[in-house]
């Protein structure tokens, strides 16, 4: 099986931190930023250049910006949702990347529903489609050798239901067509599902759908959001949907937070969680170049800033133990709470007092499998 190449772009502290509490300080923000820039992820979204009326949790993004540290060969980046934060991202240009982090193509992006977008950005669909000729005329002025095109809510809206397979495609047809008559090859594509309606059966279908009518298409890019717990399961889809003539980028935030305050579901929406992620890749034989372990000790840090435990399962549970030094030790006790499983991290001293009902120690496997190191076979 050959899979797509992966590009994470962990979005912990703008998606996450843009439905987090206002209180979370500036100082501990540059703080996760510059432990997050350490756990080996190349690609960071860190802050959103928004009016605080609208996104109060963003209201210190400039000095954020101005404070933290950057580490050499991470991709950072902000949203800007209108031209005046796009003015306020250039003065952090470097060590910003002057777009935006999804991609330097023009893109012609649309949300399938009208209702989010007026909630989201006080705009409408119309206004959205009413800009896409300004766009490719940009694209043309400017010699843009390949283009993008995108639709967002592409599965369905918790304000409108769903949408069909057919309107996604003629969605897409629509964008398609403009850069057809401009002359200017489509190389990527886009879905955001902000509201949490995909499901990996309908996503596999749609990526099938598009590649049998654009095999050309080669960069792919997924937000997808967890409101319903099957954000991991559309990525594996994706995965096998895609080969090694792809490249696919997709969002995810450490602890599997996230959300947004217009679609209904605050922070219940949540994303697929970055470190669960990172081990299933490496599991299928995809590097990623994360240091785990790294990522996993962030995660603890983020869960003590925000005051609560995160919904993703690697930061509790562990990564798979293959190497023979992390093992578990046969005679461990009952392990039976969250800071006794830390064990795998924080050693066997965090089991101490645990329920220990066997009659001899269990003797350690004659053959342990410890050895192996990379993907199962």
């Amino acid at each position: 099986m050959s899979y797509p190449q992966v590009m994470i772009r962990d979005e912990t502290m703008r998606e996450g931190m843009q439905i987090e509490s206002v209180d979370i300080t500036v100082e501990q923000k540059v703080d996760l930023i510059n432990q997050l820039s350490r756990t080996g992820l190349k690609h960071l979204v860190i802050g959103y250049f928004a009016s605080p009326k609208f996104t109060p949790q963003m209201k210190d993004v400039d000095e954020i910006m101005r404070r933290f540290t950057p580490v050499p060969g991470v991709n950072y980046s902000a949203g800007a949702p209108n031209a005046r934060g796009r003015e306020r991202r250039a003065a952090f240009v470097p060590p910003l990347s002057p777009v935006s982090g999804r991609d330097t193509r023009p893109d012609l992006n649309v949300r399938l529903s009208d209702t989010f977008q007026r909630r989201n950005t006080q705009s409408t669909q119309a206004d959205q489609l009413a800009r896409w000729p300004k766009i490719v005329e940009r694209a043309k002025a400017s010699g843009a050798t390949e283009a993008g095109i995108s639709i967002g809510c592409a599965w369905g809206c918790n304000f409108e239901g769903p949408y069909s397979d057919h309107e996604r495609m003629s969605m897409l047809r629509r964008a398609h067509a403009l850069w057809d008559e401009a002359g200017i090859p489509v190389t990527a594509i886009g879905f955001s599902d902000p509201v949490s309606w995909g499901m990996p059966h309908v996503v596999r279908r749609n990526v099938e759908l598009v590649l049998s009518e654009w095999p050309e298409l080669r960069n792919f890019y997924f937000h997808i959001h967890n409101a319903r717990g099957t954000a991991m399961a559309q990525i594996y889809a994706i995965l096998e949907a895609l080969d090694d003539r792809h490249e696919l980028q997709v969002d995810t935030a450490c602890g599997g937070i996230g959300g947004c305050p217009y679609c209904g579901n605050g922070r219940a929406t949540g994303m697929a969680p970055t470190e669960d992620l990172v081990v299933m890749l490496e599991e299928m034989g995809i590097d990623t170049g994360v240091d785990i372990k790294a990522l996993v000790a962030f995660v603890w840090k983020l869960e003590a800033v925000l005051g609560r435990q995160l919904m993703g399962q690697v930061s509790k549970a562990g990564w798979l133990p293959r190497n023979a030094d992390e093992l578990y030790d046969p005679n461990l006790p009952f392990v039976e709470t969250f800071d006794q499983a830390k064990h795998f991290m924080l050693g066997k001293e965090v089991t101490e007092g645990g329920i220990y009902p066997w009659r001899e120690n269990i003797p350690a496997p004659v053959h342990p499998y410890g050895g192996a190191t990379g993907p199962a076979v």
